[in-house]
């Protein structure tokens, strides 16, 4: 794996285990040593760009991000944005309007890096803003959302199986739509693998020199375009390509680089 110069990984279920908050022991300082091999680590989440820098304080200025599923991308150091695929509006608009018409689902809507909401419980909030720690802007109604929208997320405590059958066939003609978890149901433009082929574009890295890592339905854009592609072994994906590699941990994949 000597071609290997950018290691891009998911979050949730790939690096935090199930439940937890605290990244899998070892991977900063992997990160600090790969770096100076030369090899780039990029976060590849559902995740706002707070919520990232958060997680990798130690090392964040060296990192750029590939952010809310791949619709924003970000530079290290300074961290500025460097693309974008935005949503068109009224669709997004009406998309949001029609999660919130289902009875007990919440809906986030996305622009750089800020999260709107109405939440209907103090449950939504409790756990974007004070648990996973969005910036979040709490509004009435979805004409106070002024910026481009780049994600619309909708939240169910029961779980999304029903709502993705409720919504899939209609808005996939329009937007990506992906299972992000057992709660979360995301709606965009972009996905991994569009947000990740922007940033190697924008950095100089053939995809096939990239490895990553994903345990979910929404990582396979990003696993499927990559020379070196990691599922989680606790994945339930399935329909895997054969040439997919499996681990149950992403630090002892990046201690033999």
């Amino acid at each position: 794996m000597r071609d290997i110069r950018l290691i891009a990984s998911d979050i949730d279920g790939t690096l935090l285990p199930e439940g937890t908050s605290i990244l899998e022991d070892g991977i900063i300082d992997e990160i600090f040593r790969l770096r100076k091999k030369g090899i780039l680590f990029v976060p590849t989440s559902g995740r706002q760009l707070r919520t990232l820098r958060n997680l990798f304080s130690p090392c964040e200025s060296l990192l750029p991000f590939v952010a809310d599923n791949g619709s924003l991308v970000y530079g290290d150091g300074k961290h500025e944005l460097l693309a974008y695929t935005e949503m068109e509006r009224s669709r997004a608009l009406d998309l949001a309007e029609e999660i919130v018409s289902y009875e007990g689902v919440e809906v986030l809507v996305s622009g750089d890096n800020m999260s709107y909401m109405m939440p209907r419980k103090d449950t939504i909030l409790r756990l974007v803003r004070d648990q996973v720690g969005n910036n979040v802007t709490l509004i009435n109604s979805f004409d106070e959302i002024t910026e481009p929208i780049v994600k619309v997320s909708a939240f169910d405590e029961r779980g999304v199986v029903e709502l993705e059958g409720k919504m899939k066939s209609r808005w996939e003609k329009y937007f990506s739509v992906a299972v992000a978890g057992r709660f979360w149901l995301d709606f965009n433009l972009a996905d991994k693998g569009t947000g990740l082929t922007k940033l190697c574009s924008l950095f100089g890295v053939p995809l096939s020199s990239v490895m990553a890592f994903g345990d979910n339905y929404n990582d396979m854009p990003m696993l499927s375009i990559v020379g070196h592609p990691y599922l989680m072994e606790k994945s339930n994906v399935r329909d895997v390509p054969s040439s997919f590699m499996r681990t149950d941990s992403v630090r002892k994949v990046l201690a033999t680089l």
